[in-house]
């Protein structure tokens, strides 16, 4: 609004709302939710390929999210609890979340010896 217009309606100036990536995470690091429902997605072209992918109940704030499962294979059942972080999956379209592996009851993928900071793996020996 220009300094007139704030004058003849007797207003202040709006705040613009900050825009963010992740808006179901209320500007916190990670939210913890339950599994809901288990989904296989395809990416967009040109890649092809079998994601999966949760449909998680974050707790905090009562709401459904889609969430990523990165790594090879996952032992989750409907009900078991996650931790979700930011991250978006660039080929699946919508997925903005990803589940972390090592927390709760999504443990670590087996057998994995590189990239062990990404999946909570400890160091073998």
């Amino acid at each position: 609004m220009t300094y007139s217009q704030l004058l003849r309606h007797k207003t202040k100036r709006r705040v613009k709302a900050k825009w963010t990536r992740t808006p179901d995470l209320r500007k916190c690091p990670q939210k913890k939710g339950y599994c809901f429902k288990f989904v296989i997605k395809s990416p967009k072209k040109p890649h092809s390929a079998r994601r999966k992918t949760t449909r998680v109940f974050l707790l905090s704030i009562k709401k459904h999210v889609y969430c990523y499962i990165p790594g090879i294979g996952y032992g989750l059942q409907k009900y078991s609890n996650v931790l979700v972080r930011g991250g978006r999956r660039r080929d699946i379209p919508g997925m903005k979340y990803t589940a972390i592996r090592g927390k709760y009851h999504f443990g670590p993928p087996a057998g994995r010896r590189t990239a062990r900071s990404k999946y909570g793996i400890k160091r073998w020996v």
